[in-house]
């Protein structure tokens, strides 16, 4: 949230024209973004043993 309000000015990963709130905040949404990303692997990868080691159906 404190992202969207800031917007792209807010955004920094690094230097002095950031304080620590506005790399703490880009920080937690890269890292909520990649939560979306890896949070699904698990069960692809149980999909993938279901289908192919156990031969469960679709």
């Amino acid at each position: 949230m404190k992202s969207e309000l800031r917007g792209l000015a807010g955004v920094g990963w690094e230097g002095e024209g950031f304080d620590q709130d506005e790399l703490d905040a880009t920080r937690g949404w890269l890292r909520d973004r990649a939560v979306t990303i890896y949070g699904g692997t698990n069960e692809v990868q149980m999909n993938i043993i279901a289908k192919r080691v156990l031969g469960l159906p679709d």
